[in-house]
């Protein structure tokens, strides 16, 4: 049985490693709803809305503690009512499981932040 991505935690990633094969990914994707696969598979992407700016910039910085927490940092994007968040891993220019990792936890945060 695969074990839960939300609850395991970010490895450094120095480097050295190929990047996850495009079906290695789409079988990552299956444990964070949601994401979709974008640039040939090379990163991964969702956006969240919220009803107002104030919600949006509150559920960037939740991300922003747990990327610092994790290590991994993602690109985010964020406007009035609406968050995007991407991930890829910058030293092997591709997707890595932490990158899906983030994806799981980022989700989980999104539902404690819906309740």
């Amino acid at each position: 049985m695969a074990s839960n991505l939300a609850d395991k935690t970010c490895i450094p990633c120095r480097g050295g490693v190929p990047p996850l094969e495009a079906s290695a990914a789409k079988q990552l994707l299956s444990q964070a709803p949601s994401w979709t696969l974008v640039d040939d598979a090379h990163r991964i992407e969702r956006t969240f809305r919220f009803p107002d700016f104030k919600g949006a910039i509150a559920f960037v910085n939740k991300i922003g503690e747990l990327a610092e927490a994790e290590g991994h940092h993602p690109d985010i994007h964020f406007g009035w009512g609406y968050v995007t968040v991407s991930m890829h891993t910058h030293k092997i220019k591709g997707l890595h499981e932490n990158d899906f990792i983030m994806a799981a936890k980022i989700n989980r945060l999104a539902e404690a932040s819906a309740h």
